[in-house]
């Protein structure tokens, strides 16, 4: 590996300690680089290596880190991408969280490729980093402000419209363990909890702003991938007409769809939340990430009996199940209301549906009652309770202040059996995807190290096209080597093995950092790389950079505590299922996820109890 820096990266990490104030500039070399890639990567080193056992989430001794990767801020469509991770307050494990925007674009023009962030202020502050400098400055006055004022505010401050902000609201600053990272009023870094560290740090924002493009050494290979993706624009289409969510009445004919807790299977007003509903209603105009001509981010203004301000985009398909179907409710425009109160508070939209989904079967069987609720019908379906409790959750005021723990934490005080109806993977809530369909997708719940999460994960569904054409093979399976069907249903050695690939591929996005929605190949990843950087990159060499990560944040987990008994999935995916798609299909049944979980766990190197074999991490050279 060669020490010269290559391009895509400036070879710079910027360190500030918000206790002292000091600021300082960290230098990377090539062969660090070549080593972890950028965005996830670099999250799993500093945090592997800076963040011991020893440390709470809420501690001023955890790190919060922001990453770009060597493809961040290029002309590739979907490279307007970063990542944000830190030991989470929900998971009490690692966490990392993609998010698009053009904060990512800008933070790499102002000449770093990462932020560490320790320590905690005094008093609220904001960072203002811009071509190569760095300033702590007073917050005091934005605290307690929500997002949109806490941009508006903080561009007016600087004289400068095109400043992009990542920034918390009042669920960040009150700690809510799922609280999320905004950048911008509608684009999150959403799950485990990355806002409350932003919060226990009395970190109100970091404001970017550069001029300095890191150089790029194939410019023409570079624009290849541009190229490709015009002239195959009929892959993406249903992004740019639709957005994340084409398939809703689909998923809910399938049995995909959370129905009010995961309790049930059929929702027949499902129609009234589907993406085409959006569009044909209170659908303004479609958004875009930086340098990326898809423009697959919904924007809504709804007027009358909810005020929705178009500021803050509108819901995809995760809130649209989370704030919708998850809880019973129906109502578009209370869900687009949702969605705004969630992205000006900087709460995680599928935490927070999921949580208060769980609260209102507890309310149904009388674990809480009115006088727990203040008075409110938490009832399934009641929309109108859905948005009162989302408001004391983001204040922590009566029943939002027990679920702002979330609800595998808010299950444990209730107890009475509520534990049993707590939808979540070491305590991270279920995206809105069913186990019950997507069953090796189940297991990759389970196992990834930051919690259940739909990014890092295979969807069974996907890859068979749900039995629309049996014979039918995903591009991307064929990428990774899979040129045959894939079962749905199969759990045994293939499957496992094309969770593991897909999971690879997954951190190697995350890690580059590009989008997932889309459709590059494993050889274009490579092949962009290549462009980028000018190293002669392999596709072998990419998927082994992935694994040595996967690998760390695993270890990561180990070190706090971790092991296979924490890689579990709620009984309530088990077993038969009477109604709706999934009925007359075959059960899914815990010894099969339990067989299925060895066989993954064999395939990644790691023992019997979840911990990567000594042989393992000496191959990937991952050490503490």
């Amino acid at each position: 590996m060669a020490d010269t820096m290559p391009g895509g990266y400036h070879g710079k990490a910027l360190r500030v300690n918000l206790s002292s104030g000091a600021v300082s500039v960290q230098e990377l070399d090539g062969q660090f680089c070549r080593k972890y890639l950028g965005g996830a990567g670099f999250i799993a080193h500093t945090l592997l290596q800076e963040v011991p056992a020893s440390v709470g989430p809420l501690d001023p001794e955890n790190r919060l880190v922001f990453a770009a990767g060597p493809l961040t801020g290029t002309v590739i469509p979907g490279a307007g991408r970063h990542a944000v991770g830190a030991l989470s307050p929900l998971t009490e494990g690692i966490a990392k969280s993609e998010v698009g925007e053009h904060w990512g674009a800008q933070f790499k023009r102002s000449g770093f490729d990462m932020l560490i962030v320790e320590g905690k202020a005094a008093r609220p502050v904001y960072l203002w980093v811009r071509d190569g400098q760095a300033e702590v400055r007073d917050a005091a006055h934005l605290w307690g402000q929500n997002t949109k004022e806490t941009q508006e505010r903080i561009r007016s401050e600087l004289e400068d419209e095109k400043v992009r902000v990542a920034m918390i609201g009042p669920g960040g600053e009150r700690m809510v363990r799922y609280a999320c990272i905004m950048h911008g009023p509608f684009d999150a870094a959403g799950r485990s909890g990355l806002g409350a560290v932003m919060g226990s740090k009395n970190l109100k924002a970091v404001a970017v702003r550069g001029s300095r493009a890191p150089a790029v050494v194939d410019s023409q290979g570079v624009k290849a991938l541009a190229t490709w993706l015009k002239e195959n624009a009929a892959k993406v289409a249903g992004l740019h007409e639709l957005g994340t969510t084409p398939s809703i009445p689909r998923y809910e004919e399938i049995g995909n769809l959370p129905v009010r807790n995961w309790r049930d299977q059929l929702f027949p007003t499902v129609e009234k939340i589907s993406a085409q509903a959006i569009r044909d209603t209170i659908r303004v105009g479609m958004d875009a990430c930086y340098a990326c001509p898809v423009r697959c981010k919904k924007v809504v203004r709804v007027t009358g009996r909810y005020e929705v301000d178009s500021a803050y985009g509108g819901p995809e398909m995760e809130t649209l199940g989370a704030l919708g179907s998850d809880c019973g409710i129906d109502d578009l425009e209370a869900v687009a209301k949702g969605s705004e109160l969630c992205n000006a508070y900087s709460l995680d939209t599928i935490s927070t549906g999921s949580t208060i989904a769980f609260a209102m079967e507890c309310f149904e069987n009388g674990l809480l009652t009115k006088a727990d609720t203040g008075g409110i019908e938490l009832s399934f379906g009641n929309a109108e309770a859905m948005l009162a409790v989302i408001e004391l959750i983001a204040r922590r005021e009566g029943i939002g202040d027990l679920l702002a723990e979330g609800s595998a934490r808010a299950a444990q005080r209730i107890g009475r059996g509520a534990e049993a109806l707590a939808m979540h993977c070491r305590k991270q809530e279920l995206p809105m995807h069913s186990p019950r369909v997507n069953r090796a997708g189940a297991v990759g719940y389970a196992v990834n190290p930051d919690g259940a999460d739909h990014c890092a994960n295979l969807l069974d569904m996907v890859y068979t096209r749900y039995a629309a054409d049996p014979e039918f093979v995903v591009p991307e399976a064929v990428s990774l080597g899979y040129n045959e069907p894939v079962p749905l249903y199969d759990l045994g050695p293939k499957k496992m093995s094309l969770l593991r690939f897909v999971r690879l591929k997954r951190t190697l996005n995350d890690s580059l950092v590009t989008c997932l929605m889309i459709p590059y190949s494993l050889q274009q990843l490579t092949a962009a790389t290549r462009a980028v950087t000018g190293w002669d990159t392999t596709e072998v060499e990419v998927l082994r950079i992935a694994e040595r990560i996967m690998n760390m944040c695993q270890l990561f987990n180990v070190r706090r505590g971790f092991t296979a008994k924490d890689d579990t999935l709620p009984a309530r995916f088990f077993g038969s299922v009477s109604e709706g798609g999934m009925a007359g299909k075959p059960p899914f049944e815990p010894e099969d996820f339990e067989r299925a979980k060895r066989t993954y766990y064999l395939l990644m190197g790691w023992d019997e109890n979840a911990v990567p074999r000594p042989e393992k991490l000496e191959e990937l050279d991952v050490s503490l």
